[in-house]
């Protein structure tokens, strides 16, 4: 450098330390800076409902008769009647089961027929009268009573016994007391039919006339 001479320095502008900036700030922005995601709304996984497992329905099944259960007559009178009953056996020897019937209709019952299963008889034997000597040799001595154990005498069904009486006049009421002999003990519970003959009678809320009838 010749000897006597300055070198005057000149100092950055406005314009250039501008132009310096913007330098510094596109270097930030450069390979250092990581673009932020924009956040997208999530989907949810779809749910799978399960379906209701259908289970087969319960058939229903018949309820199974008591014992000494009696099966209906498929022949019916529509003459109504009004039935009690009362029984009076013990526990041992012999008592009664007393039997009413009042009749609903305007016509006479010639014959009326009491039915039970047969196989009450070994629990509680059911009679219209004590046997004795007497009685077997003229069982005629009972009016208006016919025993009768089926099948047999009109057709009786297997497995039931009948006993008729009458007449049952209308209006009228019967009272029938039957010998009940104990032989087994226990309570015991049957079904007690009225017929008109063959023909299963009425009771006056209009149902078939048969009772079930529970001896203690």
């Amino acid at each position: 450098m010749p000897e006597g001479k300055q070198v005057r320095r000149r100092t950055p502008g406005i314009a250039g330390l501008a132009l310096l900036s913007v330098t510094l700030l596109v270097g930030c922005v450069g390979p250092f800076a990581s673009a932020t995601p924009t956040p997208t709304a999530s989907q949810s996984s779809p749910t799978t409902t399960a379906s209701p497992s259908v289970q087969p329905s319960a058939t229903p099944t018949p309820s199974a008769e008591p014992p000494l259960s009696l099966a209906l007559p498929t022949t019916r009178d529509a003459r109504r009647i009004r039935v009690s009953e009362q029984p009076a056996v013990p526990g041992t020897g012999i008592g009664h089961l007393t039997i009413k019937v009042t009749s609903r209709a305007t016509t006479r019952v010639k014959e009326l027929v009491l039915r039970w299963p047969t196989p009450l008889n070994q629990i509680v034997f059911l009679s219209p009268f004590q046997p004795s000597p007497s009685r077997l040799t003229d069982a005629l001595i009972q009016p208006w009573t016919k025993w009768v154990i089926g099948p047999g005498e009109q057709g009786e069904p297997a497995g039931t016994t009948s006993l008729g009486w009458g007449p049952l006049d209308p209006g009228a009421t019967l009272t029938i007391s039957l010998i009940a002999t104990r032989r087994a003990s226990g309570p015991v519970a049957f079904d007690l039919q009225l017929l008109a003959g063959e023909a299963l009678l009425t009771i006056e809320a209009g149902a078939p006339a048969e009772t079930r009838v529970s001896i203690p």
